[in-house]
């Protein structure tokens, strides 16, 4: 619970700071205030809180300037929870949850969707879900969806590879790798280099790379020793010193080129 309504108070203070153009939200300080808000609650005994964009932006568009606005909309609040409980019972449930979906849904950058759709798809994907499990399910559940799939977005970036090869009919065959190389991508690679020709020279340029995990690297190292035993100076590793699997002394002028 802590995890979604942290997350819950971040993107309510995003999209409240691009309600209007005043000082922009301290996210350290919003997130101290709602952990010592909550350990109080839980010493009292009372619910849990996190920021609700609905009160935020009905503060915003009603004017509001300084940070009495957030403290007077609580003293409301409690008025009427504690002297006109009564009163709250006479106000339909369906009518505050089209207050919710409405307020949600002038929140969603239409406008700039179908750039977002064109350049990252992947980004337009995870906010198009997170606002229909909202609406479908509840805040709770929407936000943990929309969590789950930016963390998976993420980690398939993370293991973004691409494999180019160039072969001329006669000269060397070169193979570049360019992105992240960790082990989920591992058989793409090594499907890549047993299929080069055994008979010709072969250039390896590892300068695209951003990462090179320990069992990529020791794939690498099996490979080119594996192939340069056809002949001298048939495997060429071009690339960072931190990115090129490192050779033995004995046959490191056969293997390696700059």
């Amino acid at each position: 619970f802590a995890l979604i309504a942290s997350a819950e108070s971040l993107f309510s203070a995003a999209a409240v700071d691009r309600l209007h153009d005043g000082p922009r939200t301290d996210y350290d300080r919003e997130l101290l205030a709602q952990g010592v808000g909550n350990t109080v609650c839980g010493a009292l005994g009372a619910l849990p809180m996190t920021a609700v964009i609905v009160r935020s932006s009905a503060n915003v568009q009603a004017g509001a300037r300084t940070k009495a606005s957030r403290v007077l909309h609580g003293v409301w609040l409690l008025l009427f929870a504690a002297l006109l409980p009564a009163t709250l019972e006479y106000v339909p449930l369906a009518a505050l949850a089209g207050i919710l979906v409405h307020a949600g849904w002038k929140l969603i950058p239409f406008k700039g969707l179908a750039a977002l759709w064109r350049g990252h798809r992947g980004e337009a994907l995870v906010l198009v879900v997170t606002a229909l499990a909202i609406v479908t399910v509840n805040m709770f559940e929407g936000v943990l969806i929309g969590l789950v799939l930016s963390v998976a977005k993420a980690a398939w970036d993370a293991s973004h590879l691409r494999v180019e090869r160039t072969d001329d009919g006669h000269g060397p065959v070169r193979v570049s790798l360019s992105g992240n190389v960790t082990f989920l991508r591992l058989p793409k690679i090594l499907d890549t280099l047993e299929d080069l020709p055994r008979d010709r020279p072969v250039e390896l340029d590892l300068s695209g790379l951003q990462h090179l995990d320990h069992a990529c690297r020791a794939a690498l190292e099996t490979w080119a020793e594996r192939h340069s035993a056809a002949g001298p100076d048939s495997v060429r590793l071009h690339g960072p010193p931190e990115h090129v699997p490192g050779p033995s002394k004995e046959d490191e002028p056969a293997r390696t080129g700059s």
